[in-house]
């Protein structure tokens, strides 16, 4: 059974727009196995699967400062690979819904924080968010899809800086490497992204849909493969209402 502060997450609607809160604030957030099988049946839930958009925070204060790793740390490598196929699929479920997602960040986004805020499109932070991969200083690394996207992201250059160091960024390199797209105003970054949100609720759902699956492929696909790939998504768009 979970205990009392292995967390929760709620899921409200804002008209269109889905709004999934990680609620364990008395652990920063910590991203436990239970909280993440939480997390995965709300991205299931019939509010985010009827939704336009969905906003993803942790609150007021914190988004999250990682996994909890000392369950981890208990676990064999069958185990481990059992978690990944389980609870731990919740980054790669929330890279693949089809409407568009936006993270609002505030307070630290570390190791597995960083790693779910990267699953989505569009990342919102205030002033007061703090970044990092710390996990090589307890001698692991990001394995939640980390690694793969922050270096898509900000370049293998940095990428391996941020991840060998396990150094923190603020919301100012953030915004310069790409990693977050815009910077809200202190304590508004929830009302921002929904802003955000809300917009992209307003575009056609199947258009939104095959762009992200494109925008996907096309970061491992050669170009003339790329290319080919938008032609024929366009083809498919083309006599869609939008």
């Amino acid at each position: 059974m979970p205990t009392e502060n292995a967390g929760t997450v709620d899921v409200r609607r804002d008209g269109d727009v889905a709004v999934v809160t990680l609620r364990r604030e008395q652990k920063r957030n910590a991203l436990s196995t239970h909280m993440e099988a939480e997390l995965l049946g709300a991205l299931g839930s019939p509010e985010v699967k009827s939704s336009r958009a969905v906003v993803l925070t942790g609150g007021d204060s914190v988004f999250s400062a990682g996994a909890d790793v000392t369950e981890l740390r208990e676990m064999t490598p069958e185990a481990i690979a059992e978690y990944y196929r389980t609870s731990g699929s919740v980054y790669e479920a929330l890279a693949a819904l089809p409407q568009p997602t936006v993270a609002a960040i505030t307070g630290y986004c570390l190791g597995g924080g960083l790693e779910l805020a990267l699953a989505t499109d569009i990342r919102v932070a205030d002033p007061a968010a703090v970044f990092g991969f710390p996990e090589i200083g307890i001698g692991i690394l990001p394995s939640s899809g980390g690694v793969t996207r922050i270096t898509r992201i900000v370049g293998a250059g940095r990428a391996r800086d941020l991840v060998l160091r396990g150094r923190r960024f603020d919301h100012t390199d953030a915004e310069r490497w790409g990693v977050v797209s815009e910077i809200a105003p202190p304590t508004e970054h929830v009302k921002q992204a929904l802003s955000i949100a809300h917009e992209l609720a307003a575009y056609s759902p199947l258009a939104l849909s095959i762009t992200k699956q494109v925008l996907d492929v096309s970061a491992d696909s050669p170009h003339h493969a790329s290319l080919l790939l938008e032609q024929l998504a366009y083809s498919a768009l083309n006599k869609t209402t939008p």
